[in-house]
């Protein structure tokens, strides 16, 4: 009943401003056909990180009498990511296909090398990586009328409630159905249901749990609606709606606003909200759950500032689904910040350094601190509900987090529009905070083929 309504209620809204005529030029009638209109194209992924545990923090290596403790570890793969997209037929109702196949060669296979088993590489049982692994990545049938769009199959969702995720060698994805809506230029509309997710180290569809969660529990499926206002005058908001099937419901809203000009002094207010309950059967206990953040951003020329403050308002993590970055707060970071009852703020300058010559060149680098985790106040387990959430020894938890990343983007010739990333973190967590201590190095290079 909920998807049907959540499919309705955007389908309904599409063909309202359909009907009005007021809008955006319809992309079907420009449909040049199934095969005219295909494309192939192959990003070649280098990825490469070293981690290294500190103070009271440890990486396992898995070893026949059990698992031992070890202080750094190596990722380093090669991947590569084929899509193949036909066009849309021709008519009032456009038909397509997209297929992409992901595979990745491990590069580093020391048994001590991978650590952590499949936290970033694929391993097998005894806790080896796995040589080479691959899967169906993408594989979507797409419906299309005017500018509104229903996308069948395995796909990589981008929303405040489910966003695949992207920062190992390959990204996740989801399975089932999503919709999208662009009759308007100031309207973008959004609903889907999904059961499944193919995560970034796996080969296969796995059932939908929670990121911060008893892991053991997972949801049916996850259904969400809403969409983005552009009124003008520098405004946007967004507002979602979704059900995590016995598991949670989730509420967000954002709200956007830019004024001033960059070449003076230009500025942008950001302010995102997130309201989580319990739902269904409760598999995850009762749930009671508020995070907010707002952020400033100051612009001059090529240099930005930003300030942001962030909070938790519960007596459990503020929750996504697993392997997927659906937090629209300022401060996802290295850390998500999502602590019980946590405070944290986060500053970070960035710049485009096009301004002195190296176009395609930009760097940010920031400073995060979060502190106050408190979870000694967790009931979600009364009245004999499941332990969701493991937060009770978490009593004046704090970390922080500093950054450097770097970005090249070549400008012209065979490899244009590639990038080379290099980030430096270091993070370091006191009183039991899940991210624990570490220094990373990581760099990232995307070789685009169309």
């Amino acid at each position: 009943m909920l998807v049907r309504f959540f499919f309705g209620t955007t389908l309904a809204c599409a063909l309202s401003g359909l009907a009005q005529g007021a809008g955006n030029p319809a992309q079907q009638e420009q449909a040049r056909g199934f095969l005219e209109g295909s494309s192939l194209d192959l990003n070649l992924r280098h990825y490469y990180a070293n981690q290294h545990a500190r103070g009271s923090t440890y990486l396992t290596i898995q070893k026949p009498q059990g698992r031992v403790p070890t202080r750094t570890r190596e990722t380093w793969v090669q991947a590569s990511m084929l899509k193949l997209s036909s066009g849309y037929t021709q008519g009032t109702l456009g038909f397509g296909l997209d297929a992409g196949i992901f595979s990745a060669v491990n590069l580093a296979r020391g048994h001590g090398q991978v650590a952590n088993g499949a936290d970033r590489v694929l391993v097998d049982s005894s806790g080896d990586a796995i040589p080479t692994w691959s899967r169906l990545g993408l594989g979507i049938a797409r419906f299309r009328v005017s500018n509104t769009e229903l996308k069948v199959g395995r796909q990589m969702t981008e929303n405040p409630i489910l966003r695949y995720k992207d920062n190992r060698a390959l990204p996740s994805s989801f399975q089932g159905a999503g919709l999208s809506s662009n009759e308007t230029d100031w309207l973008s509309l959004q609903a889907g249901s999904f059961d499944r997710v193919i995560p970034r180290t796996g080969t296969g569809a796995e059932r939908l749990t929670s990121g911060f969660g008893n892991r053991q529990y997972s949801g049916d499926r996850i259904s969400y609606v809403g969409g983005t206002l552009k009124p003008d005058y520098g405004l946007e908001a967004t507002l979602y709606a979704s059900r995590f099937e016995n598991m949670w419901d989730q509420y967000y809203f954002g709200a956007i606003h830019r004024a001033g000009d960059n070449a003076t002094l230009g500025t942008r207010i950001a302010f995102g909200y997130y309201h989580t309950r319990e739902q269904g059967e409760q598999r995850l206990g009762y749930i009671d759950n508020s995070a907010y953040s707002v952020a400033l951003t100051g612009s001059h020329q090529a240099h930005s500032v930003t300030l942001a403050w962030q909070q938790v308002i519960g007596n459990e993590y503020f929750d996504t689904v697993w392997e997927s970055t659906g937090n629209y707060l300022a401060n996802s970071l290295y850390s998500e910040y999502s602590g019980p009852n946590e405070k944290s703020w986060q500053l970070r300058y960035e710049v485009d350094l096009v301004s002195v010559g190296l176009p395609g060149l930009t760097a940010a680098t920031w400073h995060a601190k979060g502190w106050d985790i408190d979870g000694t106040h967790y009931d979600g387990d009364r009245n004999g509900r499941n332990t969701g959430y493991n937060v009770r020894t978490l009593d004046g938890a704090k970390h922080h987090e500093n950054a450097l990343m770097v970005t090249y983007t070549v400008q012209s010739g065979r490899l244009k529009n590639s990038t080379l990333r290099t980030i430096i973190y270091n993070h370091r967590a006191s009183g039991g905070q899940i991210d624990g201590s570490y220094d990373e190095f990581r760099l990232v290079g995307n070789f685009p083929i169309n």
